[in-house]
């Protein structure tokens, strides 16, 4: 079997939207995938994004938030931001062969109910699962 290609994800906090793509990431795709996460700004993962993962049986609340420094030496096929934050701010990884830009909503921003921020999670999430992986699958070969 070819080697598994590499994917490092990145958003400002590295709370929600990178959280949720490298579980997807690593669920839906790990055959051919092994995606990382980080923010520019690191802070810790949402429990909204936990609750709306394992609504999917992805569990992610062993994840901890990581700063993109971590990975700045490792190598990657590609480096995705998926806000326009972290596009501005993103430190320069030599070792990333390519470099990508796909918008997320930030679902942390929603104020409501429970039920309200559930939901704009869960939209965010299924809006990952279709574009993200749409496009890490078109650039699988």
């Amino acid at each position: 079997m070819a080697e598994k290609k590499r994917v490092l994800v990145l958003c400002t906090g590295n709370s929600c939207r990178s959280q949720m793509a490298e579980g997807l990431i690593n669920h839906f795709l790990g055959d051919r995938w092994e995606a990382y996460s980080a923010g520019t700004m690191p802070s810790r993962v949402n429990p909204y994004a936990m609750r709306s993962m394992e609504e999917i049986d992805i569990d992610i609340t062993d994840h901890q938030a990581k700063s993109a420094d971590v990975y700045r030496d490792r190598q990657f096929d590609w480096v995705i931001t998926l806000c326009a934050e972290a596009e501005q701010n993103c430190p320069v990884f030599p070792g990333a062969a390519n470099r990508a830009y796909i918008d997320f909503e930030d679902p942390a921003n929603v104020i409501g109910s429970d039920a309200e921020i559930m939901a704009q999670f869960r939209r965010v999430r299924e809006d990952m699962r279709q574009r993200l992986l749409d496009f890490l699958r078109a650039h699988s070969a």
